[in-house]
């Protein structure tokens, strides 16, 4: 793990191989990967590793607030704290989950390989169609009526779109296999992968169209998060991370 301290980058052990962070403070962070077992939390001092009671890798993490945060992974795994505790929650799939995130704690989605979207409602999870039998990497949206999921592989990339009622496919820069997606609002929003022999290799959407955005970077990217529109991180393959406001 690095840590920015509003300066420089500094590493912090973890002993294990993780996938991916959240927080809703900088004293509650957590941090998932392989295997469930592994939920590492930041209290703001020091690191610590609760117990999920899952053998299944973590692929992503996500919540509202520090009392309600999920963790969803490998076959269909999805796990929920409460504050005090993890458990396990049912998905009714058994097919990698990557990434979840919502727009509230009763509106929350989660992405899956073979195209699987699933769809929290405050209560239970229900799986929803997309559309595609591609695997589905990342999931982010602006408001409950504007949510985007994205990947690809074997066909190229893929981008989906759900506007408060339907999941429609939407059109997907050719150039680019998909790691990411993030944004600050729906007229900016950010897309990240790897794209063989080329520097080109994140995308941009203005509220309209999607475009190439410029890079000299040439290693694959894996995420990307930012606090603003003119402060954004993207990190990738061999320790890559670039930082600030994306040429587009």
């Amino acid at each position: 793990m690095l840590h920015y301290d509003g300066t420089s980058w500094s590493s912090v052990m973890s002993g294990t191989f993780l996938n991916a962070v959240w927080g809703s403070s900088a004293s509650d962070v957590w941090a998932v990967g392989c295997c469930g077992t592994v939920l590492l939390h930041y209290n703001g001092t020091t690191w610590s590793n609760l117990s999920g009671g899952s053998t299944q890798r973590l692929l992503g993490v996500w919540g509202t607030s520090a009392s309600n945060v999920w963790a969803v992974g490998g076959g269909g795994t999805i796990l929920h704290y409460n504050g005090a505790s993890w458990s396990s929650v049912q998905s009714g799939i058994i097919e990698d989950l990557w990434s979840v995130w919502g727009s509230s704690a009763t509106n929350v989605w989660a992405v899956a390989t073979g195209g699987g979207i699933l769809h929290y409602n405050g209560t239970n999870w229900s799986a929803v169609f997309g559309g595609t039998v591609d695997v589905l990497f990342g999931v982010w949206g602006s408001s409950a009526s504007d949510v985007w999921a994205v990947g690809g592989v074997a066909g190229g990339p893929t981008f989906l779109h759900y506007d408060g009622t339907s999941w429609t496919a939407a059109y997907a820069p050719p150039t680019i296999d998909v790691s990411a997606i993030w944004g600050t609002s729906a007229s900016n929003v950010w897309v990240v992968g790897w794209a063989v022999g080329t520097p080109q290799t994140m995308v941009h959407y203005d509220g309209t169209s999607w475009s190439t955005a410029s890079s000299t970077n040439t290693e694959p990217l894996s995420s990307v998060w930012g606090s603003s529109a003119s402060d954004v991180w993207i990190v990738g393959a061999h320790g890559t991370i670039l930082h600030g406001t994306p040429a587009r």
